[in-house]
């Protein structure tokens, strides 16, 4: 078993991504009820239990009030996800960011502690599961802003569009796999389908197992 260390990390910023528009949810997915609270708030827990700064990235910081962290707008509006990435590591007092969507809800602390530890503000430390890169789980340092600035005023919203000019290491998926063997910490969850789906394997899961077991499965 891994031990995992109980210090909050001080000099990288974990950023919380809840500026999308939700359009296939439906509605604002990051406010979904989930295990007795709102998706957000198991996500935030975990990230605050990990970071010692935790910024959370929204053009509507009034939905999010129940958060005791700093909460900061889109600087570049309506250039998607990329946009909030810049604003995260824009506003951060560290010379890294932690960056994740706000609807993966299997987060696996050893890994995100891993990639912390070596997140270098000279770049992008991303991984690399098998469906490919995963920028929604990544590590952005500070030098990185102006080649992010520059994607964004060439109109450019993907994220990968600025790694062509910085430096760009990979967490190979045997890395990952140490932490993760399943590779669900890059699950997200976007549609009605995927929301109820989650929550039906869930509830299967308390009504199978006893709850020692499911205690530690819950914990993801």
């Amino acid at each position: 078993m891994n031990i995992v260390s109980t210090k909050l990390i001080q000099n990288v910023t974990a950023v919380i991504l809840a500026g999308g528009p939700s359009s296939r949810m439906k509605s604002n997915k990051a406010l979904l009820p989930y295990r007795g609270g709102r998706f957000i708030d198991a996500i935030y827990r975990l990230l605050r239990s990990i970071f010692a700064d935790v910024i959370l990235v929204t053009n509507n910081p009034e939905q999010y009030e129940f958060l005791p962290c700093n909460k900061v707008p889109d600087i570049y509006i309506g250039m998607g996800v990329l946009a909030g990435i810049h604003s995260g590591l824009y506003h951060s007092n560290n010379p890294a960011i932690f960056a994740v969507a706000c609807d993966m809800p299997y987060l696996k602390e050893g890994l995100i502690r891993y990639m912390a530890s070596r997140a270098d503000v000279g770049g992008v430390l991303i991984p690399e599961s098998p469906s490919g890169l995963e920028p929604l789980h990544a590590c952005y340092g500070k030098e990185c802003l102006a080649a992010i600035e520059t994607a964004l005023l060439s109109g450019q919203k993907r994220i990968v569009s600025f790694f062509d000019h910085t430096a760009v290491r990979k967490i190979h998926a045997e890395q990952i796999a140490y932490f993760d063997p399943a590779f669900t910490s890059f699950i997200n969850i976007n549609t009605p389908d995927d929301y109820y789906g989650m929550r039906n394997r869930e509830q299967h899961i308390r009504d199978n197992a006893p709850f020692e077991e499911f205690s530690i499965k819950a914990a993801f």
